[in-house]
């Protein structure tokens, strides 16, 4: 399993984060992991899985796979496949990526099979709780139209955090639980941390940076 408390980077496609730029910004990620004691890990494209994965000690996580297995796909990302180039896991139906449910409970489904720790978005607690149902690893809670803005959910939607807590784990220890959208800074993670939250999924605030590994030392001082 991933350590917790966690700081997931979904490097996407930026031209700054695929080939050769995504093992550039891996190894700030890794520099900032080993040098703070932290735990961070990286979601890259599929292309992107190997290289960066020989390169960096840190958890390398997918960031999509499909619910096919093996046979006559073209064009398909096999967990099999992601898992055999040196991923831990897979982020699925982030909102830039979401499936119909019953091809989402297929990819857990396929995720588990191969040992893959999954991280699965949804938009609201509700969505939240129901894929919890589904035996995810993982609930990252993210308001779409927070993702990629100014404004994170920490300050803007506090509430959608603990209401996710409590929906997803009730009275108990929450260990499942990721906040995003909009997470820029150590207040932001500390926050989410505090209602509850045991990480954060960053994206444009790190993979957009002209200084990525001074945000980051940023994001790690609100872990605590």
């Amino acid at each position: 399993m991933l350590k917790l408390p966690i700081i997931i980077i979904n490097f996407k496609t930026y031209r700054s984060t695929v080939g050769e730029r995504a093992v550039h910004l891996a190894k700030i990620c890794e520099k900032v992991a080993v040098k703070r004691k932290a735990s961070i890990a990286v979601a890259v494209s599929a292309a992107d899985i190997y290289r960066v994965s020989q390169e960096v000690s840190i958890p390398v996580l997918a960031e999509h796979i499909d619910d096919a297995e093996y046979g006559s796909n073209t064009g398909d990302i096999l967990a099999e496949n992601v898992k055999e180039n040196g991923a831990v896991g897979t982020l699925l139906n982030h909102s830039e990526k979401r499936l119909e449910v019953g091809v989402l409970k297929r990819s857990i489904q396929r995720a588990k099979e191969n040992g893959l720790i999954t991280v699965v978005c949804a938009t609201n607690a509700d969505e939240g709780k129901a894929v919890s149902g589904m035996d995810a690893d993982f609930i990252a809670v993210e308001p779409p139209e927070l993702i990629g803005g100014d404004v994170s959910v920490s300050s803007a939607e506090p509430e959608l955090i603990s209401e996710s807590v409590s929906k997803i784990c009730g009275k108990r220890k929450c260990e499942r639980v990721i906040v995003g959208a909009g997470v820029h800074n150590a207040d932001d993670v500390r926050t989410a941390i505090k209602l509850g939250a045991i990480g954060v999924l960053v994206a444009s605030a790190v993979t957009k940076s002209d200084d990525p590994e001074k945000v980051l030392n940023d994001l790690v001082n609100g872990m605590g």
